[in-house]
């Protein structure tokens, strides 16, 4: 399995995100620019991190969505590739309509910073086992997920609400949401297959012992053994300039 990380301008988390794909999962992983127009020929898994991509100006991803780039992970995507966004690529995600609803300010109106528990409410490529409880780290302004009753109940039905913030005995609580995310979501899925995955938490970060805990490096393991099983869907256009 390939992976691409793609980094826009205030992306903050790629070291993070290249570091668990690469040195803690072993897989072949490039770097690109938010300039190409190409993914690299091969890759299975498109990886958009956390950070602040343009400054979060007009609102979070907004500016991001016309990037040369978007394009071919929107291709990729539709093809049932695996997308993987987390907190700021999970803003992205929504604004180029690869997921429902929005991300907006937290409840609070303040910036939310600290481990929570997630617990996964529907079986896919990242989440291989309902009922399951991670704890994961956060840090975001604008992690409020909102979408319209007829969205979240659609997600419901289709088994898309893939986490959701909850206690630490998997209890979903109003207390242990931390933004005011409708129905405590923390991840979406999205894509033909589920293999859209939009997340809030940073699993990258909590992906090794040294970090504190391994939770985090549950979503990972699990795509790569559904891409194995799968076969994987690569995107086939030439390999783009790389960095990394």
């Amino acid at each position: 399995m390939r992976a691409t990380v793609v980094v826009f301008p205030g992306i903050n988390a790629d070291a993070e995100m290249v570091r668990t794909l690469r040195g803690v999962c072993g897989l072949s992983t490039t770097v690109i620019r938010h300039t190409e127009t190409e993914l690299p020929a091969g890759t299975d898994l498109v990886a958009i991190p956390g950070g602040f991509c343009y400054g979060d100006y007009l609102r979070a991803g907004a500016i991001a969505k016309v990037a040369p780039i978007i394009g071919a992970i929107v291709r990729h995507a539709n093809r049932g590739g695996y997308v993987l966004g987390v907190c700021n690529g999970f803003q992205i995600l929504t604004e180029v309509g690869l997921l429902p609803g929005a991300l907006t300010r937290n409840k609070s109106m303040q910036f939310a910073c600290g481990d929570v528990y997630v617990k996964v409410g529907a079986v896919g490529p990242y989440t291989p086992q309902v009922d399951a409880v991670w704890r994961l780290p956060i840090a975001h302004g604008e992690g409020r997920y909102q979408a319209t009753p007829a969205v979240l109940a659609e997600l419901e039905q289709s088994g898309r609400i893939a986490l959701q913030y909850c206690e630490k005995d998997g209890a979903i609580t109003e207390a242990s949401n931390p933004n005011g995310a409708d129905k405590n979501i923390a991840a979406l899925y999205g894509g033909p297959r589920k293999n859209v995955f939009g997340i809030m938490p940073h699993p990258e970060r909590m992906s090794e012992a040294i970090l504190g805990g391994i939770d985090g490096r549950i979503p990972f393991d699990a795509v790569i053994v559904a891409g194995g099983a799968a076969g994987g869907v690569h995107a086939t256009a030439p390999a783009a300039h790389t960095v990394g």
